[in-house]
């Protein structure tokens, strides 16, 4: 049973991970804050049900790019989150503290609508796709790991309902897989949140 009720998820034959501190042997349950990125100089953290902090994300210079910076608890910088302009379609890139790029976040457009895809390259060398099943603003949704087909984070909002007092409003929890990056669950949400908070064009 997760702190919030029978959330956990089942362990991944093999880790994905970018960050490798960041992955536990059971369930971790995530506390995210929806529009972070619109907010441009907020920093937050990012938290477990438990209270503990993750991660502190800190508001960028005001810049196109809008680059947040990610640091531990510690504040050790991990990663920044940028957005960049050159596709059709907007496409956001997490780098790391030499500005290489780590992982990409973008939409790929189907017949049944846009699903946002992940893709990086993991700690062991592994090319690794991740992709949303579910609408973003589905009471549950799930990040699935396209090789495997195994449910990395489940994104839900059922978890917290009645509980926006605790923890402020416009708050989701994300439910990350034993043997999963919690970090980089974190920034692809962020990602995820942002790209689907973006009016219509």
């Amino acid at each position: 049973m997760g702190i919030l009720g029978h959330s956990n998820l089942a362990p991944l034959p093999e880790p994905i991970a970018i960050f490798d501190q960041f992955v536990a042997k059971e369930s971790q349950t995530l506390i995210m804050k929806e529009k972070v990125l619109s907010v441009s100089n907020d920093s937050f953290e990012v938290k477990l049900a438990s209270g503990q902090s993750l991660l502190k994300v800190h508001g960028a210079w005001a810049s196109l790019s809008g680059r947040k910076k990610v640091e531990d608890v510690q504040g050790k910088h991990l990663f920044d989150i940028v957005k960049e302009h050159l596709h059709i379609h907007t496409t956001y890139a997490l780098e790391d503290t030499h500005r290489k790029k780590i992982a990409e976040v973008k939409n790929n457009l189907s017949l049944l609508g846009s699903k946002a895809t992940a893709t990086l390259t993991d700690s062991q060398g592994k090319a690794v796709t991740l992709k949303m099943k579910g609408g973003w603003f589905d009471h549950t949704a799930d990040i699935v790991d396209e090789k495997s087909g195994h449910t990395v984070a489940r994104i839900d909002r059922k978890l917290l309902s009645g509980r926006d007092l605790i923890f402020g409003q416009q708050t989701y929890a994300v439910v990350v897989a034993p043997g999963v990056d919690a970090a980089l669950i974190a920034a692809l949400c962020i990602c995820f949140d942002e790209k689907n908070n973006e009016p219509s064009s």
